[in-house]
């Protein structure tokens, strides 16, 4: 049986944690970021979990994850 491929643009946005939780980067933080107030700059710093809804789409992309 051959392996499984990973897909590409999912093993870059998106990472496992030890505990199986799925996590991902902000949207919206790229560029014009001149028009955003601080306050939404600052929010949308760090990571964020996956929903609930979009792990099991997102564990089929990344089969050895």
């Amino acid at each position: 049986m051959p392996k499984m491929k990973t897909k590409s643009g999912a093993k870059k946005r998106f990472s496992v944690r030890a505990g199986g939780t799925i996590k991902r980067a902000s949207a919206f933080k790229r560029h014009i970021l001149t028009k955003k107030t601080t306050k939404t700059k600052r929010q949308l710093r760090g990571v964020q979990a996956i929903v609930a809804a979009d792990v099991k789409s997102i564990r089929a992309m990344l089969p050895y994850a």
